[in-house]
């Protein structure tokens, strides 16, 4: 029996020296911490906070590391928990159980100065204050104290559990309101840094800092300037160094560009948009809603409203040349302006590449013969990039010049048009009508600080259910139809006398040879043929000569002649004039010399005077002999002319 006493007694007190090793030596593994808790001490109790900074009892602020520590027995508890681990490319917030409260107007723990987390009494020695801190976690291990303060990490919540936090998630062990925090934080993306692609910006909105003055709608710039270090915040990487740069909660005119940012989610929200791009043959106006109050710069000319600097608030004189512009949408509208000649076409369905012309149609006429025919139109216009500022300014956009400024214009000057015009004449007088137009409208559009390029005019149509103008029209077609057979035909003809000139030469390329052949023997007839009349015409030449001499001798051998002619001749006419004196005149001289010669007859032909046979008959009878003789004896008979 007193064995088996002995026995209890040795199992006993090895228990209890068990139990009292176990309550005086503590092993910390090297990956975990040791948060120690004091059950009593003869300090008391903590009065104020959650830490015991003097010893009292409740949670110490330092915590134990890997190792063998020894205690008093039964006096502390210590509560092994895993060290922080923060992943590669990951960041994680901080929320303090214990500290000084935050003003009303905070929503995070200020740490400009209780910035360590690892020190539980520096952090509360420095006025660190409880609630969810501004200061962020990066990659790396951390032995934090998770009983003063609580990790929430995009994979799990760093924190010591207490009898207190009965609102535990069974997922990831997140502790009373934290949850919310962490599923918010996990919707904004909050525990990935910022990564901002190309072409892209982040317009950005704080949460904390001074509020807004009356009538301003984005923050203005601080703490941007690199060289200034004491005020440059690092882009809000640093919230405590934008609040004392004097920066202002809401939505900021800074934005971020291209690249990585480590970001407070729940100090600094963001919202991802494109950059803006003003593309080539545009100019963008800048119409600024932040900013001074700003000079006017349009001068005491112009008075449909006021240009203004870069930086100041209003419509900006300096428009954006072609390019890709960080501006924050919500502080600056950037409108575009064609500056390339952009088409604006009064035609129902028909949209030119800018779409300003969507709501445009046919202009509606009544000509001066009572026509009603649709005017379709199209005009050319450009915008000087100088000028755009003014035209937006003074118009608002493009759309609006476009449809409450330049379709009444223009269709009021085409129906002026119409009324002194009949339906043929425009038709055929299109060309003058667009000249006369463009040097009048020219001069409308530049009061708009438009340029003006073209005015074109197309053929009228007829409205539904009209018919008289497809009449008019059709007959004008036909007329035309005939004027361009007409000249079909004569290009026709033209062609076929080009194409019979091809085939001569076709042929004559064919018989080139014997063409070239007789070309030659041509030259050499006609060579022959020179040589011959060069030789004709010498011989001609000489022929001409001895002519000539012969000629002359004749003409004086004639001379000569004449003379002695003429020299006989007046010798016979003396002596005929003498012979008429003396026998008479000339008519006896011609009877004596018939008679005479009628004499001579009868004696060689021995014809006889009297004849043979006589044939009796009548009176008058007988033969042309005795007629003749009759005829004879009577002109002998008659008295001779006296002579003088």
């Amino acid at each position: 029996m007193f064995e088996i006493i002995a026995a209890a007694a040795a199992g006993l007190f090895v228990i209890a020296a068990l139990v009292l090793v176990r309550s005086c030596v503590v092993y910390i593994p090297n990956d975990k911490i040791g948060i120690v808790e004091k059950k009593w001490s003869g300090r008391g109790s903590v009065q104020a906070g959650f830490i015991a900074l003097q010893g009292e009892a409740g949670f110490q602020p330092d915590v134990l590391r890997g190792g063998f520590h020894f205690f008093a027995p039964f006096q502390y508890r210590v509560h092994r928990q895993n060290l922080v681990t923060i992943q590669q490319g990951t960041l994680a917030y901080v929320f303090a159980r214990d500290g000084l409260p935050m003003a009303p107007s905070q929503n995070l723990g200020c740490n400009k100065t209780a910035n360590d987390f690892t020190d539980v009494a520096a952090f509360l020695a420095l006025g660190g204050q409880k609630g969810l801190q501004r200061k962020i976690l990066r990659e790396g291990t951390y032995a934090i104290n998770v009983a003063q303060f609580v990790v929430l990490a995009e994979d799990r919540v760093y924190a010591l559990p207490l009898p207190g936090d009965a609102n535990v998630d069974d997922k990831g062990g997140v502790l009373g309101i934290l949850a919310a925090v962490h599923d918010d934080l996990v919707a904004r993306g909050g525990f990935r840094p910022l990564v901002i692609r190309e072409d892209k910006l982040a317009v950005v909105t704080t949460h904390e800092g001074q509020s807004l003055p009356e009538g301003t709608i984005v923050a203005p710039i601080v703490g941007a300037d690199p060289a200034d270090a004491a005020r440059y915040h690092h882009d809000y990487q640093n919230p405590e160094t934008f609040i004392d740069a004097g920066g202002y909660k809401g939505r900021q005119l800074q934005v971020l560009v291209e690249g990585t940012y480590y970001l407070n989610a729940r100090f600094a929200s963001w919202e991802i948009v494109p950059k803006t791009e003003v593309p080539v043959g545009f100019v963008g106006v800048v119409v600024s809603y932040t900013g001074k109050a700003g000079l006017d710069l349009t001068g005491d000319d112009y008075r449909h409203g006021e240009l203004v600097g870069p930086d100041e608030k209003g419509v900006q004189a300096t428009p954006l040349l072609p390019g890709k512009y960080a501006l924050n949408p919500y502080a600056k509208r950037v409108i575009e302006v064609p500056t390339t000649n952009f088409i604006l076409k009064w035609q129902a369905g028909a949209i030119g590449s800018h779409e300003l012309d969507k709501h445009l149609s046919e202009v509606s006429l009544i000509t001066k013969d009572a026509f009603e025919p649709d005017l379709p139109l199209s005009v050319v216009v450009n915008i000087d990039y100088k000028m755009a500022p003014l035209v937006i300014q003074r118009f608002g956009d493009i759309r609006k010049l476009v449809e409450q400024t330049l379709d009444p214009m223009v269709a009021a000057y085409f129906k002026n048009v119409g009324q002194r015009k009949t339906l043929i004449e425009l038709l055929q007088e299109r060309s003058d009508i667009q000249e006369r137009a463009m040097a009048e409208m020219r001069r409308n559009f530049e009061g708009y600080n438009l340029t003006l390029n073209e005015v074109l005019i197309g053929t009228p149509r007829a409205k539904q259910g009209d018919t008289q103008i497809e009449t008019i029209l059709r007959q004008l077609r036909e007329r035309q139809v005939s004027r361009e057979q007409l000249e079909t035909y004569r290009t026709k003809e033209a062609a076929a006398q080009q194409e019979r000139v091809l085939r001569e030469a076709e042929a004559r390329a064919k018989q080139q040879t014997s063409i070239t052949e007789s070309e030659l023997a041509v030259r050499i007839a006609e060579n022959q043929g020179s040589a011959a009349v060069q030789k004709a015409i010498k011989a001609a030449e000489e022929a001409r000569q001895n002519a000539a001499g012969a000629a002359d001798a004749k003409r004086r051998l004639a001379e000569a002649e004449a003379f002695q002619l003429e020299a006989v001749g007046q010798a016979q006419a003396r002596a005929t004039k003498l012979n008429v004196a003396a026998y008479g005149g000339p008519e006896l001289q011609f009877q004596q010399t018939v008679l005479l010669r009628f004499a001579e007859a009868i004696e060689r032909g021995q014809v006889a005077l009297v004849p043979s046979i006589q044939v009796g008959g009548k009176e008058g009878g007988g033969t042309a002999v005795d007629a003749f003789l009759a005829m004879a004896v009577k002109q002998m008979a008659m008295p001779a002319p006296a002579v003088s």
